[in-house]
């Protein structure tokens, strides 16, 4: 494995080496099409608010042109043909995994010279405005440095629960904590009190859950972070599924799943809903979804609610941050690529991004940006508490592959959740993991 990575990374850097000169090209009358997953209509109307404005003020007559694709998986699966072709879009929106997958079969463009050009790239101020975390979560070693996405915001996987619930539970003494649980221990405490004394609010009969989750490789990757762990060892290059931590991890759920305390949502969306109708204390979920809580809640018990960090056992929190960025695919011309970078250049400007986190509820990727949002966080608490918990940031491994193996995470939890033996379903997951990195990395 280190082998074939490490000959990955050379040839990829021989490549890198050949770039170029982006001031010396012109972007005149370019038209570029965006391949994105968003059809929620706030974020389409941003999105058309975005392309307008840019396409009547860039002076060099580009125009953009928006297009929903569908999902994250079904972008994934509709670039995979078109690779290195023509037929390719000039922006298309995708996680770093999958875009490491892209640029094994040379898929993608090294955006480098163009966020580095003098005349049309970044400056180091502006540079610096970004959360470096976050700004260089796409500049992937294993691919010689390069950069093959820019990020326009950013989402993180956060425990929603029913503080009405929660009291009820401390006033009956039920649970020997005030708020949201810390540690697993008291997560566990309080998702079991919650079954022997459901929330006097609720406004369904649906079965009483402490815990509801979401089969999901992001939620294992979370709840494992939280034990201290990872699910990848990226000192040796391989999974990590069948780590000390993720074994603690999944064992801990299947516990509260043995207990009666916990449950595995049956249908979409279906945690969110029964959180809202007062059913299920705790559910875990991304910070991209605070709206749809909130009318879910709304629409259901009218209970208060927020958010807290995912109980660990590590001294600080430990929290799953994530989001897609958008990269340049291989295909089109070095001046039809440069067009490409100047819409992502305005997309994620301070103007653009302080309009997108609001209409988003994404996370904004630049310091500025935060720092203006002032009536934003006073009109929505729950978003800046969230938004709070970004210095405890972790992220999912951005390996070629991945999209395929987190098919085969959710499909051990599910197992793990029905019985399966958790030592023996994560060996086998971990092995699935490997043969699918080595596979996607030749």
């Amino acid at each position: 494995m280190k082998k074939l990575l490490a000959l990955l990374a050379a040839t990829i850097m021989t490549a890198a080496l050949a770039q170029v000169d982006v001031d010396s090209l012109d972007p005149s009358g370019q038209t570029v099409t965006f391949w994105h997953q968003h059809d929620e209509p706030n974020r389409v109307d941003a999105l058309d608010r975005f392309t307008a404005d840019f396409n009547a003020n860039n002076p060099y007559g580009i125009t953009v042109e928006h297009l929903y694709q569908g999902g994250y998986g079904d972008i994934f699966r509709k670039m995979l043909p078109v690779l290195g072709t023509s037929s390719v879009p000039n922006l298309v929106v995708g996680y770093q995994n999958q875009t490491a997958t892209y640029a094994v079969a040379d898929g993608m463009v090294d955006m480098t010279p163009y966020v580095n050009s003098e005349k049309y790239g970044l400056t180091d101020e502006e540079k610096a405005d970004f959360f470096q975390g976050i700004y260089q979560a796409d500049v992937f070693p294993s691919f010689g440095n390069q950069r093959f996405g820019f990020p326009p915001n950013r989402s993180m996987e956060v425990i929603y629960y029913n503080i009405d619930w929660l009291e009820e539970l401390r006033s009956a003494g039920l649970i020997d904590f005030d708020g949201a649980p810390s540690t697993p221990a008291e997560f566990e405490a309080a998702a079991c009190a919650a079954v022997q004394q459901p929330f006097s609010g609720a406004t369904s009969d649906t079965n009483v859950l402490g815990f509801e989750i979401d089969p999901d490789a992001s939620n294992l990757a979370s709840l494992t972070f939280a034990m201290g762990g990872d699910i990848f060892d990226y000192e040796n290059n391989e999974y990590a599924y069948d780590s000390p931590e993720a074994i603690e991890a999944m064992t801990f759920m299947q516990d509260l799943f043995n207990q009666g305390c916990a449950g595995l949502a049956t249908e979409r969306y279906g945690d969110q809903t029964n959180f809202g109708a007062g059913t299920t204390l705790f559910t875990i979920g991304s910070t991209s979804g605070l709206p749809y809580y909130d009318s879910a809640v709304s629409e259901g018990a009218g209970h208060d609610w927020s958010v807290s960090v995912v109980p660990h056992v590590t001294a600080e929190p430990v929290q799953n941050l994530y989001g897609a960025s958008v990269g340049i695919p291989a295909g089109k011309s070095p001046e039809a690529n440069l067009a490409a970078w100047l819409f992502l250049k305005y997309y994620t400007s301070p103007e653009a991004q302080a309009d997108w986190a609001v209409s988003s509820n994404y996370f904004p990727v630049r310091q500025s940006v935060a720092e203006s949002m002032g009536d934003y966080f006073a009109a929505n608490p729950t978003y800046e508490k969230a938004f709070s918990f970004l210095p405890y940031a972790k992220s999912e491994p951005p390996v070629p592959g991945y999209d395929f193996v987190r098919d085969e995470a959710a499909a051990a939890m599910v197992e793990i959740a029905e019985g399966a033996d958790v030592e023996a379903t994560l060996s086998r997951l971990d092995e699935f993991g490997d043969i699918e990195l080595a596979a996607q990395s030749q």
